[in-house]
């Protein structure tokens, strides 16, 4: 099947099987490789990426449902040279490890943190509740995506 999806601001065609995931369209056919495969059931988390501006599972979606809309990966959350303020903020709190996970939790708290208002750490802990972390005790992910909020807000860090 041809489709044709926006990723990162640029048009993507493809010729995919029907069964393809988005997941592996994103890796394989774009070339997008901070996308990362973990469970292949959309348990972990490390496969997130935004569609039309929302996170998703990429290992559960096809990439003919992507087709004739918006995919934004890691890879699309910088602006050009310039880190993301989520993604300082988790090098500066010290956020990651192995990095495996890094770019599902930054996928799926962006829109969050876009969102919302000044957050504690419960609610914070229940927006990342769906993306697992082998390595931390994720009191440095709840640090970064507060330090990351209050960029955001225009507070002094």
């Amino acid at each position: 099947m041809k489709i044709a999806v926006d990723v990162n601001g640029e048009r993507r065609d493809g010729d995919v099987e029907p069964r393809t995931l988005l997941s592996d369209f994103i890796r394989h056919d774009c070339g997008l490789t901070g996308t990362h495969v973990g469970c292949e059931q959309g348990v972990c988390g490390a496969c997130t990426v935004q569609l039309d501006g929302e996170p998703v599972r990429s290992c559960l979606l096809l990439a003919v449902q992507a087709h004739g809309r918006s995919v934004r990966t890691v890879e699309g959350l910088a602006d050009g040279g310039r880190l993301h303020p989520l993604q300082r903020a988790f090098n500066e709190s010290h956020a990651l490890q192995c990095g495996f996970c890094t770019s599902g939790f930054l996928m799926t708290l962006e829109p969050v943190i876009r969102d919302a208002g000044d957050l504690d750490e419960e609610e914070i802990r229940a927006a990342l509740a769906g993306n697992l972390c082998r390595c931390t005790g994720y009191l440095g992910i709840v640090e970064a995506v507060q330090l990351a909020a209050r960029e955001l807000r225009g507070d002094a860090r």
